[in-house]
């Protein structure tokens, strides 16, 4: 049976069939919704449901709290149209989209930045030009039929005829037993061909806010925040900017001549490493949320951008909410592997 999805304060109406997922509906009405892991489990798709008969399939409470739901909060990648329903987008006002792109590129430059972290710099042959907002990702295909999603590490660029825009970055962490990044450690080389789809991602930098920003980054998570970062100090924001950058040892640390240029270039720009699983002199020791909940004096204005594996993602979504920064002003991108997408979303 033929229903319809409205899309609350507009004219927007998505046609559907009993039992569709509702973001499905609009993305195939070409609707633009903020959406990521398509699985229940990083909350970018969540939206509010006006009215409607729906049915909820199994999702992460991370992703979506009892309470947020209990207030008619759902995620559209989880739940099934059955009736007409209208929903309303939660962010309508900063909600950026950019074209979407299949290119093929290749590898301009392969870089180890840690033991198990490489930087892999691609330039874009063909199915450019493409712009991207801060902190978004691509999806990109190293194996054939076997894609990933990473992060652009790089500043988007100012113009679409410039190198710059023709240059992309990431950073890939090799998972054990993962396939796509495996092949990155230790087969890719310079000079071959890879296809890129994007940009896809809402977790990226409201570039309209001029507030204070807390940036807490795990990892290889480093890559969008720095691409967050480089963008909103370039802009001349002049408010604090603040960089958690947690890592387990010394082995694991990355790019502190990056943030040292930062530092001494930008007055209002602060950062901390730190150590979950060695002490050493100059570097903070704990689990970085922990650092975090210790320095953090107050949120008021504030951004919170988060990005890493998803446990520090979800600690630092908790206790930026406990000391009352609103859900509208953190915005997470838990990363999670292949096997956990697969896995059960609950």
């Amino acid at each position: 049976m033929s229903i319809a999805i409205h899309l609350a304060d507009s004219d927007i109406v998505a046609p559907a069939e009993e039992g569709d997922l509702i973001l499905d509906a609009l993305l195939l009405a070409g609707v633009p919704m903020a959406y990521s892991c398509q699985q229940g489990n990083c909350g970018t798709c969540k939206c509010e449901l006006v009215q409607g008969e729906v049915m909820d399939l199994d999702y992460s409470e991370y992703a979506l709290t009892p309470e947020e739901r209990a207030r008619g909060l759902i995620l559209a990648c989880r739940t099934q149209a059955w009736g007409d329903v209208t929903v309303r987008r939660l962010d309508d006002e900063e909600l950026v989209v950019h074209p979407e792109r299949f290119m093929r590129c290749k590898v301009a430059l392969l870089e180890d930045l840690t033991h198990d972290i490489k930087r892999v710099v691609l330039k874009i042959e063909s199915g450019g030009p493409y712009s991207f907002t801060a902190g978004q990702y691509a999806k990109i295909e190293f194996l054939p039929l076997t894609t990933r999603d990473y992060s652009m590490a790089n500043v988007p660029a100012a113009g679409a005829d410039t190198d710059d825009a023709k240059r992309l970055e990431f950073h890939v962490r090799a998972v054990p037993g993962g396939a796509a990044s495996q092949f990155v450690q230790g087969k890719l080389a310079v000079g071959q061909t890879v296809r890129v789809s994007g940009p896809y991602g809402a977790s990226y930098l409201r570039e309209s806010h001029q507030g204070a920003i807390l940036a807490i980054a795990g990892g290889s998570g480093l890559a969008p925040i720095e691409s967050i970062l480089g963008r909103t100090l370039a802009a001349g924001n002049s408010n604090p900017v603040r960089l958690y950058f947690g890592v387990r040892a010394l082995r694991d640390v990355y790019h502190e001549d990056l943030f040292k240029a930062w530092a001494a270039q930008y007055p209002n720009f602060r950062y901390t490493i730190v150590l979950s699983n060695e002490e050493a002199p100059g570097y903070a020791h704990g689990l970085v949320t922990e650092v975090v909940a210790r320095e953090l004096t107050g949120v008021i204005g504030m951004k919170a951008y988060l990005a890493g594996p998803p446990v520090m993602v979800e600690a630092a979504t908790r206790l930026l909410g406990e000391r009352g920064m609103a859900a509208r002003d953190i915005h997470a991108d838990a990363f999670y592997t292949e096997a956990d997408r697969q896995g059960n979303t609950a």
